[in-house]
Parts: C-alpha cells; sequence; structure tokens
C-alpha cells in the first residue's frame, strides 16, 4: 500500500473516531432546558442578541441538548429584575448591565464599568488576564450567581443636550437624565440626575421635563429619534470607559452541568463578548452619519467639565470605598490595573491613533 496513503487513511481514521466520541459524548449528555431573561427589549437588537447568538452556539455545539430559550425584558420579569430572578432560581440565566443594581451594593458597578474607567479592552484585559474576573465572581457568589463577560459597548456618547454647555457653571440645575454613579458625582456639580426608562425619554425631552438624556451611542440613539427634540449630541461619555454586559447564571444551576456543557457556555459567552463591541464598531460609523444629516450637532465637552467631573467622581469613589470593604478590595484592583493600561497605550495606542484620525481627516479632505 502507498505510505502516504497510509498515513492518510490513518489521520482520517482518527478524526473519524475524536469524531465519533465526541458525538458519543454528547449523545451521553442529559437534555437541559434554561431560561434565560435580558435586561432589554429585543428592538435593542445589538444587546439582546448577544445572549441569542450564545444560545445558539451552545444549542449547536450541543445538538440540541444544551437549550437556552432567550426572553425579552418584561416577558417573565423586568429589565431591573433580571439578578433577583437569577439569585433566587425562578430562571437559570440572565443577560444584563450589572451596575443597575449598585442600589443593592455599589461594588456591581465595577463589573460594569466605571466613571473615567478602563475602556472595553483594557476592561476585558483585566475581567480574563489581570485576576478581575475571579475578584467579581467572589463578590457574585454572595448573590448566588457566577457571572461572565457576554459583551461591552465600548465607548459611549455623552448624551442629548437642549442647550449648549460651554463651562462647568452650565451643569448647575441641570435635568439629566443619567443615573448610577455618574449621576451621583455629577450632582456635586449641581446636575439633577433623573431616572427616566428609554421609551419616555423622547417625551420628557420634547415636553422640558429633562434637558438632557444619556443612551448609548449613534446606532442605539438613532432609533429613539432624540435628535429632533435635543439637537445637541455630546461626546464622550465618561459614565464607562467602555459598558460591559454581564451573563449571570444561578450557582446551583452551573453546578449542576456537566463539565462539557460548562465549557459550551463559557466558550460561547466569551464568543458574544467580543462580538457585540465588534458590532457596535460596525454599525455606529454609519449611524452617526444619518444623525448628523438629519440635524444632529457634534460637541465635546468642555475640558473644564470633563475635569470637574473627574475630580468629582474621585469623590464619590473615595467615599464609597471608605464605606464598603468589597468596593474597596476590588477598587483598588481595578485602579492598579488602569494605570498600567493606560501607561502603555499612551506609548501605543493613544499616540497611533491620534496620528491616525489626523490622517485620515487629511485625505477625507483632499
Amino acid at each position: 500500500m502507498n505510505r502516504r496513503k497510509f498515513i492518510g487513511a490513518l489521520g482520517l481514521a482518527g478524526a473519524g473516531a475524536a469524531v465519533s466520541t465526541a458525538g458519543a459524548q454528547t449523545a451521553s449528555q442529559a437534555q437541559v432546558n434554561w431560561r434565560l431573561v435580558s435586561s432589554f427589549p429585543n428592538s435593542i437588537d445589538t444587546v439582546f442578541d448577544a445572549p441569542v447568538e450564545m444560545a445558539d452556539r451552545i444549542r449547536e455545539a450541543s445538538g440540541g441538548k444544551f437549550d437556552i430559550k432567550v426572553y425579552a425584558a418584561g416577558e417573565i420579569v423586568g429589565g431591573l429584575e433580571v439578578l433577583d430572578a437569577v439569585q433566587d432560581g425562578t430562571v437559570e440565566a440572565g443577560h444584563t448591565i450589572s451596575s443597575y443594581f449598585i442600589g443593592k451594593d455599589p461594588t456591581f458597578g465595577i463589573s460594569t464599568g466605571l466613571p473615567f474607567g478602563m475602556n472595553a479592552r483594557q476592561q476585558t484585559s483585566w475581567m480574563m488576564q489581570g485576576g478581575g474576573l475571579d475578584l467579581l465572581r467572589e463578590f457574585f457568589a454572595k448573590s448566588n450567581i457566577v457571572n461572565f463577560p457576554c459583551g461591552n459597548t465600548g465607548t459611549q456618547m455623552g448624551g442629548w443636550l437642549r442647550k449648549e454647555i460651554n463651562s462647568v457653571e452650565d451643569l448647575d440645575g441641570l435635568k439629566f437624565r443619567i443615573g448610577g454613579l455618574a449621576g451621583r458625582a455629577l450632582s456635586k456639580l449641581g446636575v439633577v440626575p433623573q431616572q427616566v426608562p428609554a421609551s419616555d425619554i423622547y417625551t420628557s425631552l420634547e415636553r422640558g421635563t429633562i434637558d438632557a438624556a444619556e443612551w448609548v451611542g449613534p446606532y442605539d440613539d438613532e432609533k429613539l429619534g432624540l435628535n429632533a427634540v435635543a439637537p445637541y449630541y455630546y461626546y464622550p461619555g465618561f459614565w464607562e470607559g467602555g459598558a460591559q454586559v454581564d451573563l449571570l447564571v444561578n450557582k446551583a444551576a452551573w453546578d449542576a452541568l456537566s463539565p462539557e456543557y460548562q465549557a459550551m457556555l463559557t466558550a460561547a459567552a466569551a464568543e458574544a463578548h467580543v462580538n457585540l463591541t465588534a458590532k457596535y464598531d460596525a454599525r455606529n460609523p454609519a449611524a452617526l452619519r444619518r444623525l448628523v444629516a438629519a440635524g444632529a450637532q457634534l460637541k465635546p465637552y468642555p475640558t473644564d467639565v470633563m475635569q470637574a467631573s473627574f475630580e468629582a467622581v474621585k469623590d464619590v469613589m473615595a467615599e464609597i470605598a471608605a464605606e464598603n470593604e468589597d468596593f474597596a478590595k476590588i477598587y483598588e484592583h481595578y485602579t492598579a490595573w488602569q494605570r498600567d493600561q493606560y501607561f502603555w497605550s499612551s506609548i501605543a495606542d493613544a499616540r497611533y491613533d491620534v496620528f491616525m484620525v489626523g490622517a485620515m481627516q487629511a485625505q477625507s479632505n483632499q
């Protein structure tokens, strides 16, 4: 027999055996059916589709034996009830922004990202390689939850405003739809934080009930049509350097999974995490151009506003750390990693990006 054909036959036989073994292992697995609740409506397709794609991947890998059905906000529980539903076992999993739950404990906000915190790439670095995920899992375990990074919006826009902001003084009395830790910090500068659901932002701006509102970025913001009632579109959003979205899994449900199913879920969540950022980067440029063509006026926040906000955030972080041991422990680790990341970024990425922005603009003007 030809030696090459013989070796090839052995290779095919080995591959066939591996596939057969993997297929047999999957076939021997028990049927697992989970429910996953999202904090988002399915109209916010960029974020909502992340757990849907994750579930599809797991279903495919398991031959349909590990099936996760995804429910939009309100179908089983409200968007702000996701953590409770996962914690008490009403559902097996949830997909949410953990900073929604800082009223329970501000430490949840670190998983999403902090005001003037790390950008999406740096946050992922901290989570995956810097020990951040281990620290946060110790914290989430107190709520009977195993957490996974499952998406990041990247740096967001700074919101829609009915009037221009030229100095820190213009923030005084500004009724701003913004919550969480950023709202607490901006209140030190005279901002009046407002809690308004996405469905009511347009009418609240139109009627003057609020003066400003932040949502996400061009692709998602365009759907709300806010440029018709608040023409000034400010940037950047500094409420998070990049907002991470989390997959929350009930601890008992996780422990009941076989090692193979646990590996599938871990891998599929990681894929969804990367893909969500890629989607926003792919969709935001065209959406921003459409918004500007429709009348949106892009405005950078003045430097003194950014600096004053930065100092206010530092004060708030110090206040929380002084009274919350979990927050203090993780925040210290987070900020140490952030300093290293921006040291490295200042040498490589920042210089490169600044040059390329200028080069691309010059090329466009030719």
